[in-house]
């Protein structure tokens, strides 16, 4: 759906006034770009190194990289799918009282999927923001750069999915489960936050000579 979009026609499909894709399925996006920079970045110091070691660090980037950006996409679609639930179950009849207990039940199952699915989106954008640490500490200098780059779209990707998960928790009646997201998503933002001012710390430094 829109992760087969070419590039204009997902940027015209955002910029449409429809509620999909939104910042779930940009946020998704941006992950799945930090991966394709880790990937990318990993190629070129694999190909311009002879040490074995380095080499076999960065096939283990390329193959970690290369899934998340796979989910990353698929993710793009889940989201706008999940809104789309979400709308579905709130326009189900509530004329009687089962009807009401029906929706509502449909309401919460909904609203907790699309809690769920940018929480993964963020733990993802962790594990890609990893990933450009590594690149930016062992990666070819010459490509510091597009693995800041990549830290930098990773920590979007990780807030704006966040963002989205907190929204949807706002009308979630589980308590548990409430406490539960709410929890990971503080310990994601805040690991993501400080991963990437170290990364950015150690890409200015390299840049600086």
């Amino acid at each position: 759906m829109f992760a087969d979009l070419p590039v204009r026609d997902f940027l015209n499909n955002v910029a449409s006034g429809e509620p999909t894709p939104g910042g779930g399925s940009v946020s998704a996006l941006c992950g799945a770009l930090s991966a394709a920079l880790a990937e990318m970045v990993a190629r070129i110091t694999a190909g311009k190194t002879n040490d074995e070691v380095v080499a076999k660090k960065m096939a283990e980037i390329l193959n970690t990289a290369s899934k998340l950006r796979k989910v990353f996409a698929e993710n793009i679609d889940r989201d706008s799918a999940a809104y789309a639930a979400v709308m579905k179950a709130y326009k189900m009849p509530k004329e009687t009282d089962r009807e009401k207990k029906e929706r509502q039940k449909a309401v919460q199952e909904a609203l907790k999927d699309a809690a769920q699915i940018p929480l993964e989106v963020a733990e993802m954008g962790l594990r890609a923001l990893s990933l450009a640490e590594t690149l930016v500490k062992e990666g070819n200098q010459n490509a510091v750069t597009d693995a800041a780059v990549g830290a930098l779209i990773a920590r979007s990707a990780v807030v704006g999915a966040l963002y989205n998960v907190r929204i949807n928790l706002l009308s979630i009646k589980d308590a548990t489960f409430r406490d539960r997201v709410k929890h990971e998503a503080e310990q994601i933002e805040h690991a993501a936050l400080a991963k990437e001012r170290d990364i950015l710390t150690l890409a200015s430094s390299v840049i600086s000579g």
